[in-house]
């Protein structure tokens, strides 16, 4: 397999768009256009499960608006337009686009919190936005990270004519950040025109149905028989340095292979290095490399490091290695997964949550939603390792 293939930024730029994708292009395209000539606001969503080419068609529709704000005979000629995430490794994509692509320029690229504070201190809005991984903006103020509104969606569109977002309710990974359908869709009642656009075609995991449905059921705490075997390499594993053995094997193969975990091993940003341990297998958590211009995957010191899922969300693997970790257990009685939340290290995660009283259902879905991200991002092959015995034996019986 060759380097380019593997990096992350030619996966968005060459793309051919299929059928689906070209029709929501359009689509959005058409939605921009009519709403700006009416003076109109409105917001366009875009739903689909993990691998479905959100980010693609993002990246694609981008440069397009970009390109027709330079066209001085298109409608959009001169529109003031911006693609935001709030996703530090994903801003680092994106930016790394706009160096290759000569009608865009980095600074039409931010994170939510930078653009809500820059139009609000110049008292402009903007015309078009695009909103990757929507799911991640913030539903309260963090006056820590300078966002002192209460809900970044909200304010995005006040500061938008037309806003086209990314949407995933199954990775919502925060409770500052807590995400619903139903939320969104209250938030979004006001506006005066919504469309919404859900993608259905998967386009990273090359593997049969039967491995899909095992992974949706299991972040639903269900557990069905082992898929069959076939060409997409899936193992539940007995021992993680032995996994780790096998990913530093397919790394030097075809690169793009990496160890990842649930937040189950302690882990702070003060510049030491802390590790995931197993059984025999210890290996560093990633280091946090903010000024690092590629992302976690694609740096190839990264195969001595385990990733998290805020390392690896928004992004492929080839081959994966995954720790299931002490928050994720074994229900024998119910023949289920039991969910351990005290048990996970990412305790910030649950800021917000403990006044609510459905707060261990919420803690719960978090920490699912994380199992979720991080069991779809292989394409070729999964591995899993689970550190609670008994669900490790009871994953790998066929029945």
């Amino acid at each position: 397999m060759n380097r380019l293939a593997n990096e992350a930024l030619s996966k968005l730029l060459a793309v051919t768009p299929t059928t689906e994708q070209q029709d929501l292009e359009d689509r959005i395209l058409n939605f921009c256009q009519k709403l700006l000539v009416r003076q109109e606001r409105g917001v366009f969503i875009v739903s689909g499960d993990a691998g479905t080419g959100k980010s693609v068609i993002l990246t694609a529709l981008f440069n397009v608006l970009q390109q027709a704000a330079r066209d001085k005979e298109s409608s959009l000629h001169k529109t003031s337009n911006y693609l935001l995430v709030n996703h530090p490794e994903m801003l680092k994509l994106y930016k790394n686009i706009a160096a290759q692509q000569p009608v865009l320029l980095k600074k039409n690229f931010e994170r939510p919190t930078t653009f809500i504070n820059h139009l609000h201190k110049i008292h402009q809005e903007a015309d078009i936005v695009l909103v990757d991984e929507a799911h991640l903006l913030l539903t309260k103020s963090d006056p820590y990270n300078h966002f002192k509104q209460n809900n970044q969606l909200q304010e995005i569109i006040s500061l938008s004519k037309v806003v086209i977002l990314v949407f995933d309710e199954k990775q919502v990974l925060k409770g500052k950040s807590y995400w619903t359908n139903r939320k969104l869709q209250l938030l979004t009642d006001s506006v005066n025109q919504v469309q919404h656009y859900h993608l259905t075609t998967q386009f990273r995991i090359k593997a049969e149905e039967d491995v899909n449905n095992w992974v949706k059921a299991l972040v639903q705490k269900k557990i069905l028989p082992l898929p069959a075997p076939q060409k997409f390499d899936f193992r539940i594993m007995d021992d993680a340095q032995a996994m780790y053995d096998l990913i530093k094997k397919r790394n030097s193969s075809v690169g793009l292979s990496r160890m990842l975990a649930t937040y189950d091993f302690p882990y702070r940003l003060d510049g030491d290095d802390y590790f995931v341990n197993a059984g025999n297998f210890s290996l560093r958590w990633d280091r946090n490399q903010p000024q690092a211009t590629l992302s976690w995957a694609e740096r190839s010191d990264s195969i001595e490091e385990v990733g998290s899922v805020y390392t690896i969300q928004g992004f492929d693997l080839n081959y994966a290695g995954i720790i299931l970790g002490p928050s994720v257990c074994y229900d024998k009685g119910h023949d289920c997964l039991k969910i351990c939340s005290a048990a996970y290290q990412d305790q910030a995660a649950f800021n917000g949550l403990a006044k609510k009283k459905n707060a261990a259902q919420l803690k719960e879905r978090l920490i699912l939603n994380s199992l979720d991200v991080l069991l779809t991002r292989a394409r070729y092959g999964m591995y899993i390792y689970a550190t609670d015995a008994a669900l490790r034996a009871r994953l790998q019986q066929k029945n």
